[in-house]
């Protein structure tokens, strides 16, 4: 009787671990492996990180850094800094730059629900503020009025105008000054300060806004 010849290591139990173990390498390089993805938002741009040491060593004697004959430098200018106070209940903000002077007052402070008539606590509080104004003997006042995106454009719109406007009386009736000119606009749910989604963004939309220069800005 003849016998057909098994191939060498074939059935083996030594030639079934090798394969088992080259395949479990397979599956598991392909488990394991990652997609990388680049950073949508990085902090910085590549290459601007910073570092403890200055990126280029600068020659102070180096005759290309001097300015040419002739040349002079540029007239000074100094930059806009902005300085922000705003109460705790994040009622009134206020503004301060180089060159203006802003106060934020939220709708509840001055008014009622879509409303446009301002009560006593409300005229006093702008009475504050005409004070200032004639403190930095300001004559151009700015009046904007704005509301939250709820409801149609065209009432945010009217709404934010009859809020300024009503503004807009009290301060003249406090400073009864006929060299003062004042700029008066309703403008809505335009410029939102702060996230519409949210109520508590929507409070802060909804404002009146009353802007004048500083003195030393005239």
């Amino acid at each position: 009787m003849t016998k057909t010849p098994t191939p060498t290591g074939a059935g083996t139990p030594h030639a079934s671990r090798v394969l088992t173990a080259a395949t479990m390498l397979v599956v598991t390089s392909l488990i394991g492996a990652t997609t990388a993805y680049a950073d949508e938002s990085p902090s910085v741009p590549p290459g601007t990180e910073a570092t403890a040491s200055a990126p280029v060593e600068l020659d102070p004697n180096d005759p290309d850094l001097k300015l040419p004959d002739g040349a002079t430098l540029a007239e000074p200018k100094v930059l806009d800094i902005k300085q922000v106070v705003e109460d705790q209940s994040g009622d009134e903000r206020r503004e301060d730059t180089n060159s203006d002077v802003k106060f934020a007052l939220q709708a509840e402070v001055l008014f009622g629900k879509d409303s446009a008539k301002l009560g006593a606590q409300a005229k006093a509080r702008i009475a504050t503020i005409a004070e200032e104004i004639k403190t930095q003997n300001a004559t151009k006042i700015r009046v904007f009025g704005f509301t939250d995106n709820l409801g149609s454009s065209a009432h945010g719109d009217v709404l934010s105008r009859q809020r300024a406007n009503a503004v807009h009386g009290v301060l003249e009736q406090e400073l009864n000054d006929s060299d003062v000119t004042y700029e008066v606009r309703g403008y809505g749910e335009q410029y939102p300060i702060a996230d519409n989604s949210t109520e508590a963004g929507r409070k802060k939309n909804r404002r009146v806004e009353i802007s004048f220069p500083r003195a030393e800005s005239r």
